[in-house]
């Protein structure tokens, strides 16, 4: 019997290559993002394309307590979710306004988490399955370009290394991936560096080799776990005078 993935967030294009990297491994596929009317192309596209089972479902990141009803619907319940929602407004505008503050805090922490707990939950007591959160490098330390943003990552790298924690002894498979700059919709029109800027197919490819091979961790692209450990080694007396 073939696996399912559920992908939280579908719209996106990380999503998008996800969908596909799990289709072309013989994965069926759940699409779940707030309008699922917005994702019937891509349905059909993948069932023709693959082969596949493939179905769209109405999810919103910060309807809370719709979050137990609608895991609620999966029976089966699918082996692997995958949360890649998220949103990133510039800086400048988030921190003059309280309205973008909060949806970033709610969508990208707290929604996270409001569905993540009811996964867990559900796949703890089955004692398998897999859960993987796209956090960013954002979370690893706070800078004055994207704090607002990084400091929501923050929480969420470190709920999934606690999820982790938790359910590392109940057959239950959590991944942390941590991406750094992506040539997505969402970065459209920064000046993002090409050496260190992954394509999302890549960054798909990476996320289900590593979750194949249940690792813990991941960065991609991989030289970003070495950018970031050099800048979470910068003292603070010199970090709080860089410009980043």
């Amino acid at each position: 019997m073939k696996q399912t993935v559920l992908i939280l967030g579908a719209k996106s294009d990380i999503a998008k290559a996800l969908a596909h990297r799990y289709a072309q491994n013989g994965f069926n596929i759940c699409l779940a993002a707030r309008d699922s009317l917005s994702l019937l192309a891509d349905v059909n596209d993948l069932k023709i394309r693959y082969g596949i089972k493939v179905e769209a479902y109405t999810f919103d990141a910060t309807d809370f307590d719709s979050h137990s009803g609608f895991y609620q619907q999966f029976n089966p319940a699918p082996e692997v979710v995958i949360c890649v929602f998220g949103v990133m407004f510039p800086q400048e505008k988030v921190q003059q306004d309280w309205a973008l503050t909060k949806q970033t805090i709610e969508v990208n922490y707290m929604g996270a988490v409001s569905i993540l707990e009811t996964v867990a939950n559900a796949m703890e007591k089955s004692g398998k399955g897999t859960i993987i959160g796209i956090s960013s490098v954002a979370g690893d330390r706070g800078r004055a370009s994207n704090y607002i943003y990084g400091s929501a990552k923050a929480g969420f790298s470190a709920y999934l290394s606690g999820l982790r924690n938790r359910l590392a002894a109940k057959g239950v498979h959590v991944m942390t991936v941590k991406p750094g700059f992506v040539r997505t919709a969402m970065t459209e029109g920064l000046p993002l560096p090409a050496p260190l800027t992954a394509s999302p197919e890549s960054v798909a490819k990476d996320i289900f080799a590593a979750a194949h091979k249940r690792k813990n961790v991941l960065y991609t692209l991989w030289i970003w776990r070495f950018i970031m450990l050099i800048v979470k080694n910068i003292p603070e007396s010199i970090f709080k005078k860089m410009k980043l």
